[in-house]
């Protein structure tokens, strides 16, 4: 079996186990969701224009983007993502979807050029190869009308150490380990089966990312920091619960969002690109 055999299998057998349906909904999930709405809110064009969902998972920002008057083709490699994604759909009105299907990033079935939004929140970190990220994004930019934009969320290169300093995992030398490997080469792995410590990934740093958005032909905008150093607070379920407080976190963290020496603290970035 190839390693990108292999690869996918890992990952595949990991979203099989329903993790990722309620990741969002507390602590630093929750920070993540909330900061990346505003993010799309910002960069998106106004409904109803047409977004592709790219590794949408169980559709918690198609169904929120539908129910604002967006189309959105939702895809997934997961079949039960997808499942879960349409059902989430049915079950809320005015959250209907143009489509959800299973699909890979690399080869879309979209027609070129017939999409104004590219959404790929997942894809390049579960493709360790740079070549494939390539061909995700070559694929973002065929679908995506002329004057489009393309939405690329990663993961940063040192998000597994900052973790495991928030929560003691790095205490444990296997989480230790790959938290080593992970700064070394962003070639993420996991050998020892805990969902706790995620599925095969490659975590970029800020720089690698606007450099392949720029290698497959968009025009790299920006890139910014969805949670910067917000998701490392003991008490972020009750900041968010607080309309002050949370309203301090967020205006703080707007602040911070484009800060180049700060963007690798994030757990996740978001770079906006183009179709020129």
């Amino acid at each position: 079996m190839s390693d990108a055999a292999r690869d996918a299998d890992e990952v595949a057998a990991y979203y099989a186990q329903g993790l990722e349906r309620e990741r969002l909904d507390g602590s630093a999930g929750a920070l993540e969701l909330v900061r990346t709405q505003l993010l799309l809110e910002r960069y998106l064009p106004a409904p109803p224009a047409v977004v592709a969902d790219v590794g949408g998972g169980p559709g918690r920002y198609a169904v929120w983007l539908a129910q604002r008057g967006y189309r959105v083709h939702l895809v997934d490699p997961v079949p039960l993502h997808v499942e879960q994604a349409r059902a989430s759909a049915r079950g809320r009105p005015g959250a209907e979807l143009a489509s959800a299907e299973v699909g890979d990033a690399r080869a879309l079935e979209l027609a070129a050029a017939s999409v104004d939004a590219v959404l790929l929140l997942g894809p390049l970190y579960h493709l360790r190869e740079r070549v494939d990220r390539l061909q995700a994004l070559a694929e973002a930019r065929r679908v995506c009308r002329r004057e489009g934009v393309v939405i690329a969320a990663a993961i940063s290169r040192f998000a597994s150490t900052l973790d495991g300093l928030r929560g003691g995992y790095l205490e444990e030398p296997a989480f230790a380990a790959v938290a080593a490997g992970d700064r070394r080469d962003g070639r993420h792995h996991n050998p020892t089966g805990d969902p706790a410590y995620f599925t095969t990934a490659y975590f970029h740093r800020p720089e690698d990312l606007a450099a392949e958005l720029a290698a497959a032909g968009l025009v790299h905008e920006a890139t910014l920091a969805v949670e910067s150093a917000g998701w490392l607070l003991a008490d972020l379920d009750a900041r968010l619960a607080d309309e002050r407080r949370r309203a301090v976190l967020l205006a703080a963290l707007d602040a911070l969002e484009a800060e180049p020496t700060l963007l690798g603290v994030s757990a996740h970035l978001l770079a906006v690109a183009r179709r020129a």
